[in-house]
This record gives C-alpha cells, structure tokens and sequence, in this order.
C-alpha cells in the first residue's frame, strides 16, 4: 500500500503537481508511518529531481534499463573467462567493455533522449553559463 501510493508521485503530469503530491503523500502516510514521512520530506528534492527536465525524459530519467543493460552484458563477458588472474585483469575487461560501447554509440548515432527535448534544456541556460558544443544555440563562426 505504502509503496502504491508514493509511486502516484511519478505519474502526475507537471512539475507542480509532481510535488505537490509528494507533499500530499508525505503528510498522508504521516500519520501511520511517520519515518515514512520524514524520508519523503528529507528526500524531496532528490525524488523530484526528474521534474526539472522535459516531460518528454521523465521516463528516461526514471529507468535503469541501460545500466542494467551494460551490466549483463559485463557479467556475461565474465562468465567467459571465469577466473581472473588478478583485480587488473579484471578491471582491464570491464573497461575494454565500457569503451567498447562507448565506440558503438559514437559509430552508430543513436540518440537516448529526443534531439528537440534536449534544446530545451539549452535554451533554460543563463546567459553566463558557458556554450556548450553543437547545441541549437550556440553561434557559428
């Protein structure tokens, strides 16, 4: 029941409303399950966090699949070898697996969050903030 209701927090359709009823949760659960509610409030900003993005990345933001995907495919290539040397060895297969993902997504442009999406993030910039690279608003020369 207590876990139902908090997820309610993460289906809600703007920003304002994602806190609000994080507030609204909190003081709900507070009443029978006041550690409850002081790890809500405590953990509000964090938990909220996904909100400040488009509502196009919430759900992106929200998953794991991709770390979950990089680590299956770590412990299969570990299943392969078995047994390692030393922590080095180890350490030399996880990077080599890491850089090669790293290349395929670099070779094959494959884009995790929508092109136009992430232009709005760069427009939200201050002024004073530093370009950053082939974004929509930095000037050519």
């Amino acid at each position: 029941m207590v876990a139902a209701t908090i997820r309610t927090v993460f289906t809600q359709p703007t920003a304002g409303l994602v806190r609000a009823q994080l507030d609204t949760v909190a003081d709900m659960l507070g009443t029978q399950f006041p550690k409850v509610k002081a790890m809500l409030s405590e953990a509000k900003e964090d938990l909220t966090a996904f909100a400040d993005f488009p509502p196009r990345h919430w759900k992106k933001i929200q998953s794991t699949n991709p770390l979950e995907r990089v680590n299956r495919e770590i412990k299969r290539r570990i299943d392969v070898v078995q047994v390692f040397p030393n922590d080095d060895a180890l350490i030399r297969l996880v990077t080599a697996v890491l850089f090669e993902m790293h290349d395929e997504w670099i070779a094959f442009p494959r884009r995790y969050l929508p092109e136009g999406s992430m232009g709005e993030i760069y427009r939200e910039l201050p002024e004073s903030a530093p370009a950053l690279p082939n974004t929509p608003n930095t000037p050519t020369s």
